[in-house]
């Protein structure tokens, strides 16, 4: 496991539960792996219930951790794009089953 905030944790479940734990992270993660790339708004529209304060924190959690990239361009108005980092893509597997188990 890597040296980081979760060193203190007791295994590799309870690191993936502290990544990708919660309602909203695996929900962004999982459109990120459906489109791809996607802007803010477009997340927005993709998660009822969730709000602007949420999102943000929870994109900066995910890009933090290094499960997400996001991309700023230099452009008026400012276009934001996330999408899956290799760290993220390694979970399409695990995403994958929990669609499979829920449906």
């Amino acid at each position: 496991m890597e040296n980081s905030k979760y060193q203190y944790m007791n295994g590799p479940i309870e690191y993936t539960l502290s990544a990708i734990g919660g309602k909203w992270k695996v929900l962004i993660l999982y459109y990120l792996l459906t489109d791809k790339v996607k802007r803010y708004g477009q997340l927005k529209k993709s998660l009822p219930g969730i709000t602007h304060k949420m999102l943000s924190a929870q994109l900066k959690a995910l890009e933090a951790d290094r499960l997400i990239v996001r991309r700023e361009y230099a452009q008026i108005p400012p276009r934001v794009e996330y999408s899956l980092a290799e760290k993220g893509i390694s979970l399409i597997p695990l995403l994958s089953a929990m669609y499979a188990w829920g449906a």
